[in-house]
């Protein structure tokens, strides 16, 4: 296990620079090198020889190699182009790739094809995309894969492309004018719209202005939001100087874990290909009890209509004593036609339930509790819903007041007690609800809309999207903060607004009108990023776990590839973190802790406020792979 900080790619090792011919044997090796990188452990956050690309440029300088004499070479978008190698390891440096080469913007059909180097594109074909050229070692398409990195002060952006590299800049213009048309370039891309101020209005409206000039949004809203105890401090006080990840305990989980269901009172669940392994509650984390509830109905493995394969959802209700498992109907499809009621107390399937409206068969491809604390009720009989184009709330409770069980033919209905089942194009991929039952959903077309809890109908906010679509998203218990998932970052948006007779109010009651403050963005450093893998995702991004007035998260977490990588709230909504400084666009925050596992990570999830030790800032971070779980405790230094 590592516990590690945001691990800023600019303090790394430097190659002692030789003559010309030697740095080009040195990039050769490094080619080599970089094939063969693995994902390493987390590195010490200490270089035995720490120096930055200016220390780099010294260095190179002092040795008198051939360059030009005034800096500022007489060739069209000229940079110095940097790449990393060594991964994360002691070794781990900066090697000048080229001292002298030239960067364009091309737009083109065929990302790997020639043309010519015209820092402009074709009028003609629909199919046609901006792609980033650097020299001869470069060609890539302008997205957020990219994982662009600015670094304003030295002139500077980091990015991912089959490797790590680094442009460097001769003058503030260059630098300026880069990153201001690499942004034209992926607005165009994502939208299919030259980046011209009316083609922002039309793509984010003009109540969302901010979103497309955020140096022109308000951010006092986001200190606004901050009181009492976590009133945004004068002096920055990041999470890494005073706190350390510490590893409980690690154990064996019996069969390849699904899922995880963390329970607020005794136990916790582990959904596994065998069964529920059940596991206790502590103020350090879960441990196993050697209690596993099997898939015992007689009808589970056999039922065709509601999916037989392993639930991949897993739902907890009534006071945690009933379990809901939601197995998709197809492989790599989220959408089932029912699901099934575990009790786990006696370990049986109870009931088989199918989703029906007016007679006919429906799907879901999510469920979740009506509200954030009501899997702690005891009489709690509905949930919610959601599929493609369906928002709706499910009642488990016949109508003729018979209990249903599987002693039918038929699997029994489920009562749709209010909902809405839009036309078409919404594209409703996830949703999650706050401590009165007020609903976020997230869309495939990165929109994120916002309903009050007496209606379904109609979102009171609907924001835009930034072109990546919503896998997950969470929302605090109060309602006053929303975290949407996409591949590439985490999306954190403020919901306050203040109403024409002065009112602070979220938009899950009201219209937020124009002065709706930029999201902010959460990303791993472009070294992280490639470390990750690229066929790795960020998903599951959460708030820590609080059910009560009053009480507030603290901390943000999200899986990726082999790391767990949590964020310290307070921070990331201080305006004056240093992450902020010099950057260009919607504030992107890059301090961080990893958790690295040996396998890659199935969810990251915060245990419930309530088993905080006192030690301790925060309740401890349950870490399942597929064969183990781990308890990971945030610990504050002596």
């Amino acid at each position: 296990m590592g516990g590690n900080q945001s691990r800023e790619d600019i303090d790394l090792s430097d190659s002692d620079a030789e003559v010309e011919e030697e740095e080009e044997e040195q990039y050769d090796d490094a080619e080599e090198e970089q094939e063969r990188e693995k994902t390493p452990e987390p590195s010490s956050s200490k270089s035995k020889t720490p120096s930055s690309l200016d220390e780099v440029d010294a260095k190179l300088k002092a040795l008198k190699l051939k360059y030009p004499a005034t800096q500022n070479p007489n060739l069209k978008n000229a940079v110095k182009l940097y790449l990393h190698v060594g991964g994360n390891t002691p070794k781990a440096k900066w090697i000048v790739s080229d001292k002298l080469t030239y960067y364009a913007f091309i737009k083109t059909s065929e990302v790997d094809g020639d043309d010519t180097d015209e820092d402009e594109g074709s009028d003609g074909g629909g199919n046609e995309s901006w792609v980033l050229r650097v020299g001869s070692k470069i060609r890539s398409r302008v997205c957020t894969e990219l994982q662009l990195k600015m670094f304003g002060d030295q002139r500077r952006v980091d990015f991912v492309s089959r490797g790590v590299w680094a442009l460097k800049f001769f003058n503030d213009e260059d630098y300026r004018f880069f990153v201001t048309r690499f942004q034209d370039c992926l607005f165009e891309n994502v939208y299919g719209l030259r980046a011209t101020d009316e083609n922002k209005v039309k793509v984010y409206g003009k109540d969302f202005i901010g979103w497309a000039k955020p140096e022109a949004a308000d951010d006092s809203i986001w200190e606004d939001a901050d009181d009492g105890l976590w009133k945004t401090p004068s002096k920055s006080t990041p999470i890494r100087s005073n706190q350390e990840l510490m590893e409980e305990f690690e154990e064996a989980a019996n069969g390849g874990i699904q899922s995880l269901a963390l329970g607020a009172l005794d136990n916790s669940f582990l959904v596994n290909d065998s069964g529920i392994q059940v596991v206790k509650n502590f103020s350090h984390g879960i441990h196993g009890k050697g209690v596993t509830v099997k898939y015992d109905s007689g009808k589970y493995k056999d039922s065709s209509s509601l999916g037989h394969s392993t639930p991949k959802k897993a739902l907890l209700m009534r006071a945690e004593t009933n379990m809901l498992l939601m197995s998709p109907m197809k492989e790599g499809k989220p959408h089932s036609t029912g699901l099934h009621q575990l009790d786990i107390e006696t370990g049986k399937i109870v009931t088989e339930w199918k989703f029906q409206k007016d007679g006919a068969d429906l799907t879901m491809r999510d469920i979740t509790n009506d509200t954030k604390g009501s899997q702690l009720d005891p009489s709690e009989s509905t949930f919610l819903g959601l599929d493609d184009n369906r928002l709706c709330q499910w009642d488990m409770r016949d109508r003729r007041g018979i209990v249903q069980t599987l002693a039918g033919d038929g699997a029994p209905v489920l009562n749709w007690t209010q909902g809405h089942q839009f036309s078409r194009g919404t594209n409703f991929q996830c949703f999650a609800t706050t401590g009165d039952g007020s609903i976020v959903v997230g869309s495939a077309d990165g929109k994120i809309r916002l309903y009050s809890k007496s209606s379904m109908r109609m979102a009171k906010t609907a924001f835009p999207g930034l072109g990546s679509p919503i896998t997950h998203v969470d929302v605090t218990y109060d309602g006053k903060w929303i975290l949407g998932t996409t591949d590439t970052y985490l999306i954190l948006i403020c919901t306050l607004f203040t109403d024409k007779d002065g009112k602070t109010k979220t938009g899950f009651s009201g219209r937020m009108g124009n002065k709706i403050p930029a999201p902010r963005l959460l990303k791993l450093t472009p070294l992280d990023s490639h470390l990750a893998g690229a066929d790795n995702k960020l998903h599951g991004g959460q708030f820590s776990w609080v059910t009560e007035n009053g009480k507030q998260e603290r901390h943000l977490v999200a899986t990726v590839g082999k790391f767990s990588v949590i964020w310290d709230f307070q921070q990331v909504k201080n305006s004056a973190h240093e992450c902020y400084r010099n950057q260009q666009g919607l504030k992107s925050c890059y301090c961080y802790k990893i958790v690295l596992k040996d396998d890659s990570i199935v969810d990251s999830r915060f245990m419930h406020d309530k088993f905080a030790a006192n030690n301790s800032p925060e309740a401890p971070l349950v870490v399942a792979t597929p064969q183990k779980v781990s308890s990971i405790s945030i610990a504050s230094r002596r």
